[in-house]
Parts: structure tokens; C-alpha cells; sequence
């Protein structure tokens, strides 16, 4: 009878969704992966705004770092929209949005209006690069090759932005979304064919 009790339905379920919290909490992939299917049906929506922003105000400089140690400063893609999205490998918000980055990211790969710069906030290029490796995504990796001024990112990541070929901030997400749904993609292309 003690053991009948002990497996008993109410039990069973008690101890799995114990089991799932603790993965939860000390696994990022697992996180990642509730956030993704989060994604999927609808949540994390990234906010975009019913028509395209007005002038805003201009992004500041810094310097980026590509594996081979090229580097490149922000003001010198004036003239291409760019797509900046700050996160690191530890980060279970910043992998559950990857795919949907990823997906925006083959849509646009070959429009050379467009320039997507996905920057390690931990300045590691090669632990980056082995994480979008082994996920078997297409973006390209970068570090900061100078100070991350606050205008760009503040105190969480992930944070997106996009510039507009002036060099001004007209979009800034803090926190996971999903850049593959349809709105985001019409709002992104609309910078694009301006």
C-alpha cells in the first residue's frame, strides 16, 4: 500500500515538473528550448511599431571584430541598414531567439543594403563561433573591438537594434523575440527599400 502512494499519479507528475524546473534553472538549453516553443505559439513578440519611425536619434560610434581580427566601425555602414542584435552563449533568452535571427538572416544575406552584425557581449569569438557552428546557423560572429556605449546596449541581452542608412536608431527590443514573423519582416524590409 506505502509503495501504491509513493508512485501514485499526483506523485509522478509532482517529481517531473520538480525535475523540469531544476533543468530549467541550471540548464540554458532547456530554457532555450521552452522559449522557443514559447515563440512558436506566439509570445515574445518583438514590438513594432505600426509605421516606420521618424528621424531618430543618431547611433554612436564603436569598433566590431570579425574572427580574423578585421575590424570595422559602425559609421562606416552609413548607407546599409544594419540588423545589431547583442547576446553571449550563456544567455537562454539570446539562444531562443538564434533561429528566428538566423531565418531573417537568410533572407537577406545576399541584399547588400543589409548588414547583420550578431556580437558577443563576452568578447570570446571563438566560443561564439563554435556555438553558431554547432546550431548549424549561417550568421556571422563579432566582437567589440572598442567600448559598447550604453545608447546600444544598456544593462540586458538580448538587445536588438536596428540603424537605418543614416545611422540612426529606429528600433530597439531588449529582451527575446521572434524576428521571423511576418510583421517584424515587413517592418525590417520597409528600412530596406527606403
Amino acid at each position: 500500500m506505502g509503495w501504491k502512494r509513493l508512485f501514485s499519479l499526483s506523485n509522478l507528475s509532482t517529481a517531473a515538473m520538480t525535475v523540469f524546473l531544476v533543468l530549467m534553472l541550471v540548464n540554458p538549453s532547456v530554457k532555450a528550448a521552452v522559449m522557443q516553443g514559447l515563440m512558436k505559439v506566439g509570445l515574445f513578440q518583438p514590438g513594432v511599431p505600426e509605421e516606420v519611425a521618424p528621424d531618430s536619434k543618431m547611433a554612436p560610434d564603436m569598433a566590431f571584430a570579425d574572427g580574423e581580427g578585421k575590424t570595422f566601425t559602425l559609421s562606416s555602414l552609413k548607407g546599409k541598414v544594419v540588423f545589431l542584435n547583442f547576446w553571449a552563449t550563456w544567455c537562454p533568452p539570446c539562444r531562443a531567439e538564434m533561429p528566428s535571427i538566423n531565418s531573417l538572416y537568410k533572407q537577406y544575406k545576399a541584399d547588400k543594403n543589409v548588414v547583420f552584425l550578431t556580437v558577443d557581449t563576452d568578447g570570446n569569438y571563438k566560443k561564439a563561433k563554435r556555438f553558431i557552428d554547432k546550431q548549424q546557423y549561417e550568421l556571422p560572429v563579432y566582437v567589440a573591438d572598442s567600448r559598447i556605449p550604453e545608447e546600444l546596449l544598456g544593462k540586458s541581452i538580448p538587445t536588438t537594434l536596428i540603424i537605418n542608412k543614416k545611422g540612426q536608431i529606429v528600433y530597439r527590443q531588449e529582451g527575446a523575440a521572434d524576428y521571423g514573423n511576418d510583421r517584424f519582416i515587413d517592418y525590417f524590409g520597409k528600412y530596406i527599400r527606403k
